[in-house]
């Protein structure tokens, strides 16, 4: 799938899942913090939602964020994952993560994030109820966890795990493109 394709395949979930759990517009965006301008742009793929808005999305939905992970077409090999069977999410605030892991059914999933020079999750912190770890690939992520000011700035080969609901947020500072393995269970 091109990235058109990508992204008006999440805007199919998000519309179809709030539509099946019975869920308004307004509902959802007051459940969110976010107008219902925004969420109908979202649904009908003109615009892309923040990681924060996604797992926001998610949990207003009772779903976990891989949900939106969901591969597009089938694999060649049910238990391997090649490049181009992936599937990819393009976020605003110039993060896209690929889902590495074959399905999404086990105890675990992967993602490789790729963020952009000046890329971040979102203004607000995320909360999503998976245990989440991430491992740095290249370039540098910065990290504020819970309710300490000061961040964390990650470099290659440096990792991190983070509990279930775990209030935080993340950006690449840096002048260069930084990739992440990320573990959800």
């Amino acid at each position: 799938m091109d990235k058109q394709d990508e992204i008006e395949g999440l805007a199919i979930l998000v519309r179809d899942l709030r539509k099946h759990k019975n869920v308004t517009l307004n509902e959802l965006a007051e459940r969110i913090g976010r107008s219902v301008g925004f969420l109908s742009q979202v649904e009908r793929g003109l615009s892309r939602p923040t990681v924060a808005d996604l797992t926001a999305i998610s949990e207003a939905l009772g779903v976990p964020t891989t949900y939106f992970y969901n591969p597009g077409h089938p694999r060649a090999v049910r238990w391997v994952t090649r490049p181009d069977e992936r599937r990819t999410l393009y976020y605003a605030g110039g993060i896209t993560d690929v889902l590495a892991s074959p399905g999404m059914a086990g105890g675990f999933a992967m993602l490789e994030s790729f963020l952009e020079p000046g890329a971040s999750s979102g203004e607000g912190h995320l909360n999503d109820s998976s245990e989440q770890g991430g491992f740095v690939l290249e370039g540098e992520l910065t990290v504020w966890y819970g309710d300490a000011a000061e961040a964390v700035t990650l470099g290659p080969r440096d990792s991190f795990q983070l509990p279930p609901h775990a209030q935080f947020r993340y950006a690449n500072l840096s002048d260069f493109p930084t990739r992440v393995l990320w573990v959800f269970t």
